[in-house]
């Protein structure tokens, strides 16, 4: 490992280059670029999860950390690992301070490895609008994890506003191994699906989108039943026309299949690890229509997977607009005085 500290952006890229030879890497194995957006408590979970995922998808891993955006002084710290802990993977942790975190794709560009997509990871709260943000606008792929959100159902739905294809939530890869279990179950019957029921924490955005998911592929409108008493999606439920009752509920690391007529059958519903969710999301850097009709179903909103791909980048400025905030309080303040 290379740390470069109060460095610059020429500076890393050289270090990398170095530590590549020095290493043997070859950027021609690479076949992404992963820029992971975090806050500093979770650099090494992020880390740990892109290992995972770089066993099936060598990348180079670029980490952004944005830390104290008031500061006075610009700063640059780097670290830079090649292979070692991280596997097949190549790392550059940035931790950006002062307004030089505003402009992070000025340190981030030239860490691209050339002609491979770009995928990025919210690793927390994304922005409420991708285009504020350059490193989303620049990426083929966008995944952001609306678990993450102080409200992840509502998250889930701005998702939706805010959508282009190219974009997807670790939500989408938590219920699939729920959907294949769905639709292992109408393998051996073509029986029409008239009602669903969905049984899951009021939070729970994976049961969002999975009543979603449910939706746009049966053309039907799911039923939402609210519980606290598990802590994520507990059973779905579904009726079919032809008087089958199916249902499956999740039991510790097991489902348990019911279905009219039939004896109960255990199948497996482990839940995975963070880097095993995220491989999946880079299995395909292409849009995924299927996911776009699944959350623009959830919002209520139609023709999401139509929307142009490319996004431009809207400039705003967190300076600015406390400024304006303030402004509008001191007027605010002002005027109930009079």
């Amino acid at each position: 490992m290379i740390g470069l500290w109060d460095t610059t952006g020429n500076e890393v890229v050289k270090a990398l280059a170095a530590e590549r030879r020095s290493a043997g890497g070859v950027a021609s194995g690479m076949a992404l670029t992963l820029i992971v957006v975090v806050d500093e408590k979770r650099v090494r979970e992020a880390e740990a999860a892109a290992t995972i995922a770089a066993a099936a998808h060598p990348c180079r891993l670029v980490v952004v950390v944005r830390s104290d955006i008031e500061r006075e002084r610009n700063r640059l710290d780097a670290e830079i690992v090649v292979g070692g802990r991280l596997g097949p993977c190549e790392a550059v942790v940035t931790r950006m301070y002062g307004r030089l975190a505003l402009h992070a794709e000025s340190v981030v560009m030239p860490l691209l490895v050339p002609d491979v997509p770009v995928v990025t990871w919210w690793h927390g709260e994304p922005p409420a609008e991708i285009a504020t943000d350059f490193l989303g606008v620049v990426a083929d792929r966008r995944i952001t994890d609306t678990a993450q959100a102080a409200d992840p159902v509502e998250a889930l739905r701005q998702r939706a506003r805010d959508y282009a294809p190219g974009d997807t939530d670790l939500a989408w890869a938590r219920i699939t191994p729920w959907r294949t279990l769905v639709a292992g179950a109408f393998d051996t019957t073509e029986a029409k699906v008239t009602e669903a029921t969905v049984v899951a924490p009021p939070t729970d955005p994976t049961a969002a989108l999975m009543v979603g998911w449910l939706s746009s592929r049966l053309g039907i409108t799911p039923r939402r039943v609210d519980t606290n008493e598990f802590p994520r999606m507990r059973e779905v439920q579904l009726s079919c026309a032809n008087g089958d009752q199916l249902t499956l509920t999740r039991e510790e690391s097991m489902a348990v299949f019911r279905r009219t007529g039939q004896d109960d059958r255990a199948l497996p519903l482990v839940r995975r690890p963070l880097g095993d969710e995220l491989a999946e999301e880079l299995r395909r850097l292409d849009a995924d229509q299927v996911y776009a009709e699944a959350l623009g179903a959830t919002a209520g909103l139609r023709g999401l997977e139509q929307r142009p791909p490319q996004r431009v980048h809207v400039w705003k400025d967190p300076a600015t607009a406390q400024r304006a905030e303030a402004g509008v309080t001191a007027h605010t303040g002002t005027s109930g005085e009079s």
